[in-house]
């Protein structure tokens, strides 16, 4: 194996785990979030020689969120299947309550909304980073995540007055 090889493998297994995590946070599924992060580390490595390693995990969250709406953008239906169905549910707890309500209403917010916001939010950039991230202005930053909060609020609202 190359030297090159060798260090897009040592940062693949070190950041692999972060890369699905916000891919999960965009998505809302863990099997799209593999793919995401996997095809994000496709382009990655294709670019390896050229990336700065000061600034690789910039790079990696632009490519993560653009295979993201990348992959909005085209609207293909996607199967979701699973190897078995689970026998009995999970009894959630309270907390695993409130972090699914809020990944469902983190899911009714477009696309571009909800990259700025888990860019933001769940990635802690600043709008900076992020506009840079999506090739925004920071005030379109500034705009889209008032108006992705507005939404999350609106569906959380609903949300806890359907459960009470």
């Amino acid at each position: 194996m190359t030297t090159r090889d060798e260090e897009f493998a040592e940062y693949f297994a070190a950041r692999f785990g972060w890369a699905r995590r916000i891919a999960f946070a965009l998505s809302g599924n863990w099997s799209d979030a593999e793919e995401i992060a996997q095809q994000s580390f496709v382009r990655v490595y294709a670019r390896w020689s050229k990336v700065r390693l000061e600034t690789v995990d910039a790079y990696l969250r632009t490519v993560l969120t653009r295979v993201f709406l990348d992959g909005r953008r085209r609207g293909a239906a996607r199967e979701q299947s699973v190897a078995e169905l689970p026998e009995q549910a999970v009894p959630p707890d309270h907390s695993s309550h409130e972090r699914l309500a809020m990944q469902a209403a983190l899911m009714t917010v477009p696309p571009g909304q909800r990259a700025v916001l888990v860019l933001r939010f769940v990635a802690d950039l600043s709008v900076e980073q992020v506009a840079e991230t999506l090739g925004l202005s920071p005030g379109t930053v500034k705009s889209q995540s008032a108006r992705g909060l507005a939404t999350l609020r609106v569906q959380l609202e609903a949300i806890s007055t359907r459960s009470t």
